[in-house]
């Protein structure tokens, strides 16, 4: 697990480290430099023309640090530091000394009139101006910095965070003066605003460079955040004994489908068997019958009174979980049923699309829900929970109040999925392509949540497991088929080789 700190705490960490390492603060940032000039290098020959700009704080003392260890490898190196109130951070001034008489770094600082060089598709922009202590938008000279390097052709390769975006809330920011940046290289550890659709161009893509913080403080600093990593769901997974039997493996009851909708209760039906339920049985109308029966053959099936639709709460007494959701429709005698289910279940419930829709008109029945149950909404079906949002960040803050209040489990999808706990945890999901951004994904999501939740995985390890290997079969499915060629069905029928890549891990 990869922790996520907001970026006050980040500072910390660096505190932390120079003290009882110890280290000094200006090897610390030389460490961090030559991470990311051996980053840059892998990536680009000594030929390309490289231009910096450095800022007055740490930022841009990384900046410069960077253009001479650079110009030492034998680039072509030009750096403009802006000195524009004659004041330049400790580490800054002496990474500004150390440059001075390196070969081959043409330096410029700016202390009152700014020229700006000819960029070209050739140069790669290196961007030292802010890093992530910025609590307030860019504006005045540095806004007009950004907007140039911006409508330039160059690369743009921003240190630990582009300049001008914030660690976490952009909400109040203006987006025209952020740095949009084609890489950027995170010292250590990600940055919350990262994992956001919105600031996507602004990040562009994100890789994380080893700077030899302090694991121990790490470690040891609570943050609500993290990211997960394969070793981590491989370890959440039980082997199976030999003298296993269905009846180990729980009973899964799946309510799903209506007229016209039978492939959303075959795609989650289908997922829940390919994720290791003991026994399933889907709850479906009469017209859905036989199209479930002969896609689905090792699943049993119950038959609504309505032959249309799910309109009659049934029994669940019998099941470890139960999956409701997908393809029901929004009836009127639909949204009696779900409302009544919830009532009289007591087993945790995956609850997605339809009822999701559904409980949106019935917010108070959120509250409702069996403990440990699950929400799989998609962000226009968490916003019809939770009201209107202006971007991702709202969006999470309003997910962990309802999960919170409510006391329910929320998968939250997105290129990032994030795993969201009563108690404010969030567990950000890594897995997962464009390619699986096609009608009845969530719904496969549904069936292996479903499955885990049966065989008596708790909430958290289920969602976060289920999230995992949902993504991990949607990127075995995107190499075999593509972005544009691949179906839900084939994220179902990558399921097994992704659960072999965790079981191989035990």
């Amino acid at each position: 697990m990869i922790k996520i700190f907001p970026t006050i705490q980040l500072k910390e960490l660096d505190a932390y480290t120079i003290e009882n390492e110890p280290v000094s603060s200006i090897d610390l940032m030389e460490r961090a430099s030559r991470a990311l000039a051996r980053a840059m290098s892998e990536r680009w020959s000594a030929e390309t023309p490289f231009t910096v700009f450095a800022g007055p704080g740490n930022n841009g003392g990384d900046a410069l640090a960077v253009s001479r260890l650079l110009a030492e490898r034998g680039c072509r190196v030009e750096v403009y530091l802006f000195n524009t109130k004659g004041t330049l951070s400790p580490d800054c001034e002496t990474n500004k000394e150390r440059l001075a008489g390196v070969a081959g770094i043409d330096f410029h600082e700016i202390t009152t009139q700014f020229v700006p060089p000819v960029l070209t598709a050739e140069h790669v922009v290196v961007d030292g101006l802010f890093g992530s202590g910025l609590n307030k938008p860019l504006s005045g000279g540095f806004a007009a910095v950004v907007k140039y390097i911006n409508t330039s052709p160059a690369t743009v390769v921003a240190i630990d965070v582009p300049s001008g975006l914030m660690g976490e809330d952009n909400t109040y920011n203006i987006q025209a003066n952020i740095i949009r940046a084609d890489l950027t290289l995170s010292l250590q550890l990600p940055k919350l605003a990262f994992l956001f659709a919105e600031n996507a161009p602004f990040v562009g893509e994100w890789q994380l460079l080893d700077i030899g913080l302090s694991e121990e403080a790490i470690e040891e600093k609570e943050t609500d955040f993290a990211l997960t990593e394969h070793e981590d769901v491989a370890s959440m997974l039980k082997p199976r004994g030999k003298f296993a039997h269905k009846g180990n493996f729980g009973r899964a009851l799946l309510i799903a489908g209506s007229q016209g909708m039978a492939g959303a209760s075959v795609l989650a039906a289908r997922a829940c068997l390919r994720s290791g339920v003991g026994l399933l049985t889907v709850h479906i109308p009469f017209c859905n019958n036989f199209i479930v029966q002969t896609s689905v053959p090792e699943a049993m099936t119950e038959i609504d009174i309505n032959d249309v639709r799910f309109s009659c709460a049934t029994d669940t007494d019998d099941y470890q979980a139960v999956g409701i959701g997908p393809g029901l429709g929004k009836a009127g005698d639909t949204e009696a049923a779900l409302l009544e289910q919830i009532e009289s279940c007591q087993t945790p419930m995956v609850v997605d699309a339809d009822a999701l829709n559904l409980l949106g008109e019935h917010r108070s029945y959120i509250g409702r829900l069996p403990k440990g149950s699950i929400l799989t909404p998609h962000p226009k079906e968490l916003e019809r929970l939770v009201g209107k949002c202006q971007n991702s960040y709202e969006r999470l803050t309003k997910a962990r109040e309802l999960a919170k209040s409510a006391g329910v489990y929320i998968i939250l999808k997105g290129a990032y999925s994030v795993i969201i706990a009563p108690s404010g945890k969030c567990w950000f999901n890594p897995t997962g392509n464009p390619g699986m951004a096609t009608g009845g994904s969530g719904d496969v999501l549904t069936g292996v949540v479903l499955a885990l939740l049966a065989q008596g995985y708790d909430a958290e390890t289920a969602a976060r497991m289920a999230a995992y290997v949902h993504g991990l079969a949607g990127d075995i499915a995107c190499k075999k088929h593509g972005v544009m060629g691949m179906t839900a069905g084939d994220i179902v029928t990558c399921l097994p080789p992704a659960w072999r890549m965790l079981e191989e891990k035990l």
